[in-house]
C-alpha cells in the first residue's frame, strides 16, 4: 500500500467510527451517561475535576450550546455529545497522519498508535485519556516533521493549552513533550536564524507542556489517598483483561525485540506473517467467549487497560524521536525503516492490523446497541422505580455495559416521557459508591426527553 492510501483508508476509519458511535449514542456507556444528565441538569459544565476541564469543556461545550438555544430531545443531545467525545481524538490522530503522510516509517507509528492505542482503550471514550493520548501524537509529528515557523508555533501552543489539564499521563508526556520542542528549535538555530515571534511561541508550547506535569503532580496527590484512585492504582497491571490490547501489544513487542537483534529481518515476509497472525487472532476474539468464555470481549476493560496504553504511545513516541533525531551512526534499524520499500512493506501490515482491530470495537458497539434498546424498553415499560436487582444486568451481553450508579441517570436519560421508570440497584451506600457525588442522584431533567 503506499502511504497516500493508508492515509485517506485511516482518516475513513477514523472519521466512519465517529459518525457510526454518535449515531448509536455510545458515549453514554458507563460514566458517559452521568456526566450527560449532570450537564443537562445543572446547565453548566461537569468539571468537577480541575485537573481534566479542559477536556470536559471541549467535549461538553456543544451540548451546552444546544441545550441553551432549546433542544429538548435528549437523544439528539446524546448523538451530540457522543460526536464530540470521538470527533476531538479522530481529528487529532488525522491532524498527526496529515503531517507524517510523506515518511511512512512515521506513519507506520501513528497507524500503531490508532491500532493498539485508541481502539483498544475508546469505548470508555468518555475518559479524558483518549483525547490526551491523541493530543501527544499530535504534538510529536507536528515538532518531528516541521521547522519552527509561525503556524505550527499557534497549533503547537493550542494543543498545549489543551493538555495543561486534561489526565495524569502528562505526568511523564509533559516534559517529554516539552524537551522535544526545545530539542527542534535548538536545531532550528543551528540551521540560520529563526524567525523571532515563530522561537516565541515555540517557548510558551514547551513552558505550557512542562507546566502540565505540575497538575498532574497535583492531581496524583490530592487524590492519592482516596479510595477510588487507590483501586485505580491496583488495577494498573490488569491490562490483560482486555483482549484487544494485549493481543496487538504482544505481536508488536515480537516485532520490536526481534527488529533489534536481528534488523535485516525488516526486509523479508517475517513481520508481514507475524502481523497477519496477530490480526488473525484479533479478528477471532468475538468467537472466543464460545469456547472460554473467561475470554470474552469486555467493554470496562478498556478502562482498565488506559495506563498501560500510555506506556505503549510512551514508548512509540521516544521511537519517532529518536528515528527522526538519530542521524550520526543510527541503529541498524532505523536504517532499515529508512528504506523506502521497507517501511512501506511495514506500514500495509500495520495498516491491515488497524482495519482488523477495528472489528472487535464493531462487534461491541452492535450489542452496545442492543443494550440501550433493552434498557429503554425497561424503561419507558415501566413506571416509578425499577428494581435492578430482579434484571438480568450480570448476565450476557447486559453485564458488558451495565455500572449500577448510572442506572438513573440513563434512565432520565431514555424515557420518552415524565413519570417513566427509574432503574435503580439495592444500595448499602458503602459498596461501589460513585466517585463523585452528584453522579449518584436521579436526575429530574424536566422538560427533556427521548424522541
Amino acid at each position: 500500500m503506499s502511504s497516500a492510501f493508508v492515509y485517506r483508508l485511516t482518516v475513513l476509519l477514523l472519521w466512519a467510527l465517529v459518525a457510526l458511535n454518535a449515531v448509536i449514542a455510545r458515549g453514554l456507556f458507563w460514566d458517559g451517561a452521568s456526566f450527560l444528565a449532570n450537564m443537562l441538569e445543572f446547565g453548566t459544565f461537569h468539571d468537577f475535576y480541575p485537573q481534566r476541564s479542559h477536556i470536559a469543556w471541549v467535549t461538553q461545550a456543544p451540548v451546552l450550546l444546544l441545550a441553551e438555544i432549546g433542544v429538548h430531545n435528549t437523544r439528539l443531545l446524546a448523538i451530540a455529545y457522543s460526536a464530540s467525545l470521538f470527533a476531538w481524538p479522530a481529528a487529532l490522530y488525522h491532524l498527526a497522519l496529515a503531517r507524517v503522510r510523506h515518511d511512512p516509517a512515521l506513519m507506520s507509528a501513528v497507524v500503531t498508535a490508532v491500532a493498539a492505542v485508541y481502539l483498544p482503550c475508546s469505548f470508555f471514550i468518555v475518559g479524558e485519556y483518549n483525547i490526551t493520548y491523541a493530543a501527544v501524537m499530535a504534538t510529536m509529528a507536528i515538532v518531528l516533521t516541521g521547522g519552527v515557523d509561525r503556524r505550527d508555533g499557534l497549533i503547537l501552543c493550542a494543543l498545549a493549552a489543551l493538555c495543561q489539564a486534561s489526565y495524569e499521563a502528562m505526568i511523564y508526556f509533559g516534559p517529554l513533550l516539552a524537551a522535544v520542542i526545545l530539542w527542534r528549535l535548538w536545531r532550528a538555530r543551528q540551521k540560520g536564524p529563526v524567525d523571532a515571534v515563530a522561537q516565541l511561541l515555540a517557548l510558551v508550547a514547551a513552558l505550557a507542556f512542562a507546566s502540565a506535569l505540575l497538575v498532574s503532580a497535583q492531581a496524583v496527590i490530592e487524590y492519592w489517598s482516596l479510595p477510588h484512585f487507590a483501586r485505580v492504582r491496583a488495577a494498573t497491571f490488569d491490562f490483560w483483561q482486555n483482549l484487544q490490547f494485549v493481543i496487538p501489544m504482544a505481536g508488536l513487542a515480537i516485532l520490536v525485540v526481534v527488529s533489534l537483534l536481528y534488523p535485516r529481518w525488516l526486509e523479508g515476509r517475517g513481520p508481514t506473517i507475524l502481523l497477519a497472525a496477530i490480526a488473525l487472532l484479533l479478528a477471532v476474539t468475538p468467537l472466543l467467549r464460545t469456547v472460554l468464555p473467561e475470554t470474552m470481549l469486555f467493554p470496562p476493560a478498556h478502562y482498565v487497560a488506559r495506563t498501560a496504553a500510555g506506556g505503549m504511545l510512551l514508548a512509540i513516541v521516544i521511537a519517532m524521536w529518536m528515528y527522526v533525531g538519530w542521524r550520526k551512526r543510527p541503529p541498524a534499524v532505523f536504517e532499515e525503516l529508512r528504506r523506502p520499500d521497507v517501511a512501506r512493506r511495514l506500514l500495509s501490515a500495520l495498516s491491515a492490523l488497524m482495519l482488523v482491530a477495528a472489528i472487535p470495537d464493531l462487534v461491541l458497539s452492535r450489542l452496545w446497541v442492543d443494550y440501550l434498546g433493552y434498557f429503554r424498553g425497561l424503561v419507558v415499560g415501566h413506571g416509578g422505580l425499577v428494581r435492578a436487582n430482579d434484571l438480568p444486568m450480570q448476565q450476557w451481553p447486559y453485564r458488558l455495559f451495565s455500572q449500577d450508579w448510572t442506572y438513573p441517570a440513563l434512565s432520565a436519560l431514555v424515557r420518552s416521557a415524565p413519570g417513566q421508570g427509574i432503574v435503580v440497584v439495592d444500595k448499602d451506600y458503602r459498596t461501589n459508591p460513585p466517585f463523585e457525588p452528584s453522579c449518584g442522584l436521579v436526575p429530574r431533567l424536566e422538560g427533556l426527553n427521548w424522541r
